[in-house]
């Protein structure tokens, strides 16, 4: 089954489809920045997970990417053009948007949640039911729970529905903010193996916020680990074992028991 509509309107000719050039962000009224001189390219298709402590900058940097936050210093390129430059809702139906526990609207339906921008947008309701079965096929959702409500779903449903969602308008970048983490290790585990597995069908250039090393080593072609708010080290699971930069990537991957493991 071929998926997608080609409901982008925008093409992505560019290898490198996002770019981080010398990012600062510090919060209006804020006096320390959360994130300082961050400089990554990310190619088309590729998978980038960003790892670190809690308050390291990751969310930050998700939200810089679909501009929810202007970078204070630096820019930000999405497919060569600044996000300062973007019309912001033309920037963020390109950009598919996971966050933990899918972030649905509970007074909607699981299809509800999934057609939400697609119906706003008018798009048509043939169309748009071909795509919903597509999706239903590539997450492994259940049709027949299509018309629940998140309340009488499983936390791995929500979560297949929120990645749905994020699908629906065949964007060229997909954002996960730990989308996993919430989640007992069985589903997360059967999540991750689904997530792998629709990467590399889709082809989408993702980038992906987690605590785990050993699901970003699993999931991502790269790595970069955050600490305060700056890049400690970029490069595959591999590298950051075996060729740490700082002390702080031993400490981070010691304190991964799975690592053992793989």
């Amino acid at each position: 089954m071929k998926l997608g509509h080609n409901w982008n309107m925008d093409s992505a000719p560019h290898d490198t489809l996002i770019q981080f050039r010398e990012v600062s962000y510090t919060p209006p009224g804020g006096v320390a920045p959360i994130l300082e001189t961050l400089s990554i390219e990310i190619q088309q298709g590729a998978t980038l997970a960003l790892l670190g402590e809690s308050g390291s900058g990751k969310t930050t940097t998700l939200r810089l990417i679909n501009s929810l936050l202007l970078p204070t210093r630096g820019e930000v390129m999405v497919d060569g053009k600044s996000t300062q430059a973007w019309n912001a809702m033309q920037l963020r139906r390109k950009v598919g948007y996971v966050i933990q526990e899918g972030g649905l609207f509970p007074h909607l339906t699981a299809s509800q949640n999934v057609l939400l921008m697609a119906r706003h947008l008018a798009r048509p309701a043939d169309a748009m039911q071909r795509r919903l079965e597509e999706l239903c096929d590539l997450t492994h959702f259940p049709p027949d729970a299509l018309n629940r409500y998140p309340s009488e779903l499983s936390g791995g449903q929500r979560q297949r529905v929120g990645l749905m969602r994020a699908l629906m308008l065949d964007p060229d970048i997909l954002l996960l903010d730990e989308p996993l983490a919430a989640l007992d290790p069985m589903v997360r585990a059967s999540l991750q193996t689904d997530l792998k597995e629709i990467f590399q069908r889709l082809h989408k250039t993702v980038v992906l916020v987690t605590h785990d090393m050993a699901e970003a080593g699993y999931l991502a072609d790269r790595i970069v680990l955050l600490r305060n708010g700056k890049m400690v080290q970029q490069g595959t699971l591999e590298e950051l074992r075996e060729q740490p930069a700082d002390p702080f990537v031993s400490a981070f991957i010691s304190a991964q028991r799975s690592l053992v493991q793989l």
